[in-house]
């Protein structure tokens, strides 16, 4: 994991202030803990040789040397002196090592477990030894008898007791070290401190290219704003931008190419020419991009400006419906005109069987898909767009139906998922599979006529947790290489300036987290099969 540098020269400044001050502090504490450990050893050495001399010269213990059951006399004496003196064990034993006394009475007539040598010869010998109780610092020093040594006594502290008393000096010591280090971390803040309040937190580097960051802004600047470096990493995000494109609060210093952003989307703000007036999808919006190169410098960056196209792409696709429902309104109008003066001549001419006739099969035929939609769709937004829908579809010839299995009843869609959501769902798919089935009737795709009249089969189901809404056709279906690009922005097969249809269909199921499969209808066109999760809907089984 690589270590973040401090960017400013401010921070440098302290950070290199506090290394070296935490440097210093801790090279006087390792001196200081080795010194202190050096010293705990010798002073147990000096401890453990007094002891053990004192006990020796001892005539009580020459005595019991030359009795005939030394033990029953030395051990509770060298118990008793060993808690008084503050060594951990005091072994008297013979001159062969058998011992006499120890710390714990089972090692009693065992053999001493250390060098005798030197003491055998009358020398006081110390040592650093592991025997019974653990590695120890430990003296043996001869009991001798009128020029006869009559046995020896071993004395020693352990280097566990000896680590304890280190552990306590080195508590204290690092709590004067901490001290020492907050103290000199304090003062080189209140330094830098000034200094970071006239660099603005920014190093030398970043002060030169903010003058060219803001030139080109000034010429740029939207709505959301972007600031890209050189390595096309996020030097400046403002709350706008974070918004739009779904960043966090750890956005800058960031690379692009990290930051999750659909392909085309990073591929705009990566590129290196300028983009104007782009239109891209996010998860969940639809943005206008503006991008402009950072000229001058050390470095090359980029400035990108983003609008909010979401509500304004919405609103285009209410008007369009709007206006369709307008042209299917008007041209009913001049049908049922046609159909009425027709009646009228009907009746001028006497034949009033024939006009009753004439006019009870329009009105059946009208009210037909009236009624089935009404039936079945309680949900009054869908069924005015099922309704309008239809309307125009039978002006270009093209017969919209409605499942015999479609079921919405009113109030089962939750608040989170808005009637604006499926008018764009829903509307969008209908007018591609009517443009569709269409132009497939028409003979514009150059393949065989289907047979029959054109047709597009509506699906609109709420099932248990989720709604179900699947539109197909009788067109002349998607080529299967290009099913996994209809979904992206652009993708059209009537030619550039469009195919924002289906991507803002993605878009807006992705938004209610739910899913938009294609596939091939049973009349030979595209299926596409949407499913929205309906939590909390209450829709009866």
């Amino acid at each position: 994991m690589r270590i973040p540098r401090p960017r400013s020269l401010a921070g440098q400044l302290f950070a290199m202030q506090v290394v070296l001050v935490a440097a210093i502090v801790a090279g006087c504490a390792l001196f200081t803990y080795l010194k202190d450990s050096s010293q705990a050893e010798e002073t147990a050495r000096l401890q453990s040789r007094a002891t053990a001399a004192a006990v020796a010269e001892s005539p009580s213990v020459i005595a019991a040397a030359r009795s005939a059951n030394p033990s029953a006399t030395l051990q509770p004496y060298a118990e008793g002196l060993r808690r008084d003196a503050g060594v951990d064990f005091i072994v008297i034993m013979a001159p062969n090592g058998t011992r006499w006394t120890h710390p714990e009475p089972g090692e009693i007539g065992r053999t001493y477990l250390g060098h005798t040598e030197q003491a055998l010869r009358g020398e006081i010998h110390s040592e650093r030894y592991v025997g019974v109780l653990g590695s120890s610092i430990r003296t043996v020093v001869p009991v001798i008898d009128r020029g006869e040594i009559v046995g020896l006594v071993s004395a020693g502290i352990t280097i566990q007791k000896i680590s304890e008393q280190v552990s306590k000096q080195v508590v204290a010591l690092l709590a004067m070290a901490g001290g020492a280090l907050a103290l000199g971390g304090l003062g080189t803040y209140v330094i830098t401190t000034r200094l970071r309040r006239h660099t603005h937190g920014m190093n030398a580097a970043e002060l030169s290219r903010m003058h060219d960051y803001h030139e080109a802004a000034l010429h740029a600047v939207r709505e959301g704003l972007l600031m890209l470096d050189g390595q096309r990493r996020i030097a400046l995000c403002n709350d706008g931008a974070r918004e739009l494109l779904g960043l966090d609060e750890n956005a800058v210093g960031r690379p692009v190419a990290e930051l999750g952003l659909p392909t085309p989307l990073t591929g705009a703000l990566l590129a290196s020419e300028p983009r104007v007036d782009e239109v891209h999808l996010t998860g969940d919006r639809v943005v206008v991009v503006n991008t402009s190169p950072v000229v001058g410098g050390e470095q090359r960056g980029t400035v990108v400006t983003l609008r909010d196209h979401t509500e304004l792409q919405a609103l285009a696709g209410e008007l369009d419906s709007e206006r369709g429902f307008t042209q299917a309104l008007r041209s009913q109008a001049h049908e049922a005109a046609n159909r009425l003066h027709t009646v009228v001549s009907l009746i001028e001419l006497g034949r009033v069987d024939d006009a009753v006739d004439f006019a009870t099969a329009e009105l059946e035929l009208a009210q037909v898909l009236t009624d089935r939609v009404v039936g079945a769709v309680g949900e009054p937004v869908l069924a005015a767009l099922l309704l309008g829908k239809a309307a125009q579809a039978n002006e270009r010839g093209v017969e919209l139906v409605l499942a015999q299995d479609s079921r919405i009843d009113d109030g089962v869609l939750p608040p989170s998922l808005p009637s604006r959501d499926l008018v764009t769902i829903l509307g969008n798919l209908i007018d591609n599979a009517v443009d569709a089935a269409s132009e497939a009737a028409a003979g514009r795709e150059g393949g065989p006529q289907p047979a029959g009249r054109a047709r597009v089969t509506v699906v609109a189901r709420a099932d248990r947790d989720e709604l179900l809404i699947r539109v197909h056709d009788t067109g002349a279906g998607i080529d299967p290489a290009s099913a996994d690009e209809v979904f992206r922005s652009g993708w059209s097969t009537h030619g550039s300036g469009r195919g924002l249809g289906l991507a803002i269909v993605r878009q807006t199921v992705h938004r209610s987290r739910g899913t938009v499969v294609l596939a091939k209808g049973p009349d030979g066109g595209a299926d596409f099969t949407v499913r929205l999760p309906l939590e909390g809907a209450g829709v009866p089984a």
